[in-house]
């Protein structure tokens, strides 16, 4: 672990200031960095691609095992500045200053599994969507145009670290990102509520291929435009008395039952 002379009790100023902009989108998108807060996080990024710039504890000693062998500066901060910093109610004790991930279509080569985020706006939602399709071995995820910022702090929370292990494209138009997955070979499913039963599809080894996802947004679903963009809708089946699914539990659900069908036949 590296620390800076003047890091302790507190942190400098300039460094405060630098930081806290990264709270705010605006000085997200100037400075093309973000922040990454609690253990697990900034464990995950500290483990990826070399995109930790530098790190900010309150108390080093507590956060020793995750410091060993970091070459970034670590700066202390005190009580009130973690406060400054943090979006949390109960600052973590622990945050990363991070560059962007850029990453283009490439990336997604050979692909078998993607989740396409349509106008997905809540960021809870949306890490949580990012970290299923982590846990299920998707490929990449697509926010499309109108989706919620990938960088906005409670997004990067709800992925907790998952946003470091695959691609994540962002801001492209839902249309274009239909037709480059089939481009690529994959068929293209919508999950709605008046669509074909998932389970069947899965019985009549319809989910073996490579297949992408559109899930829609989480007030309004998939408007019928957009729908008619996949080459099938399809339907989580519900046989208690529930009304419905949120997104991200509808998203867990058809990415198992995807990543289990085509696992079953490789």
């Amino acid at each position: 672990m590296t620390t800076e002379p003047d890091a302790a009790p507190g942190l400098p100023a300039s460094v405060l200031r630098s930081v806290r902009r990264l709270t705010q989108r605006r000085g997200r998108d100037v400075t093309r960095q973000f922040l990454v807060e609690g253990r697990q996080a900034v464990r995950e990024a500290l483990a990826g691609a070399d995109i930790v710039e530098q790190v900010i504890v309150d108390d080093p000693a507590k956060h020793a095992d995750l410091l060993a062998g970091v070459s970034v500066p670590v700066w202390q901060a005190d009580e009130h500045q973690m406060r400054q910093l943090s979006d949390t109610v109960t600052p973590q004790g622990i945050l990363a200053v991070c560059r962007q991930l850029a990453f283009g279509w490439e990336a997604l080569d050979g692909a078998r599994l993607v989740v396409i985020c349509a106008q997905v706006r809540d960021p809870g939602n949306a890490g949580t969507v990012i970290r299923c399709a982590d846990a299920f071995g998707a490929d990449a995820v697509i926010l499309t145009a109108g989706s919620v910022e990938i960088y906005n702090p409670k997004t990067v929370r709800s992925t907790v670290g998952s946003l470091f292990h695959m691609p994540i494209l962002t801001g492209v138009p839902l249309a274009e990102a239909v037709a480059r997955v089939k481009a690529m070979g994959m068929r293209v499913l919508a999950a709605d509520g008046e669509g074909a039963p998932l389970d069947l599809k899965a019985a009549a080894g319809e989910l073996n291929g490579p297949i992408a996802w559109i899930m829609g947004n989480e007030a309004w679903g998939l408007p019928a435009e957009d729908a008619r963009l996949a080459d099938e809708v399809v339907a989580v089946p519900m046989w208690g008395q529930a009304e419905s699914l949120n997104l991200s539990s509808a998203a867990a659900v058809c990415l198992y039952a995807t990543a289990s069908a085509q696992r079953r036949n490789l």
